[in-house]
């Protein structure tokens, strides 16, 4: 009997996989758990309409990504902060901290998880910062760590 996932069952295939099954597995397990449906004309165009909705969506977030990257890339931040007469400031920059900067003058939203900060930001001077926004897109973000005035 052919059968439908509805999700992933270990050691059979993952959501929305059309598997091969015998009968009683599929009406006793697979059935009552609602982890497959019959594979039936139907239910194989549910999921191909569903998996074009997400590759659609897909897509749309990766352009999202893109455009954000563009603008991150082109835009120039500054941070101020306290510093010393050396040139070391009091603690250090932090992602949230420039995720907050971000929105205060560009009014771009980040998320601050999305920050790849390699090294921490303790002097003055001028950083470069990834932004992981998609896994497929990462934008370089240019942080000019200057003392209050």
């Amino acid at each position: 009997m052919k059968v439908i996932l509805l999700e992933d069952v270990k050691s059979l295939g993952k959501k929305d996989d059309i598997v091969d099954v015998k009968e009683g597995y599929a009406r006793n397990f697979l059935f009552t758990k609602n982890l497959g449906v019959p594979a039936d004309a139907k239910n194989m165009n549910e999921v191909r309409l569903r998996k074009a909705r997400d590759e659609k969506h897909a897509a749309e977030k990766l352009a999202e990504a893109k455009e954000l990257a563009e603008k991150l890339e082109k835009t120039s931040l500054i941070c101020r902060v306290k510093a010393g007469k050396d040139g070391k400031i009091f603690g250090s920059v932090s992602s949230k901290e420039i995720a907050e900067e971000m929105k205060k003058q560009n009014g771009l939203d980040i998320d601050k998880k999305k920050l790849v900060i390699a090294d921490p930001i303790k002097n003055l001077g001028t950083y470069k910062v990834n932004a992981r926004l998609h896994p497929d897109v990462t934008a370089v973000l240019t942080i000019d760590v200057l003392p209050e005035e």
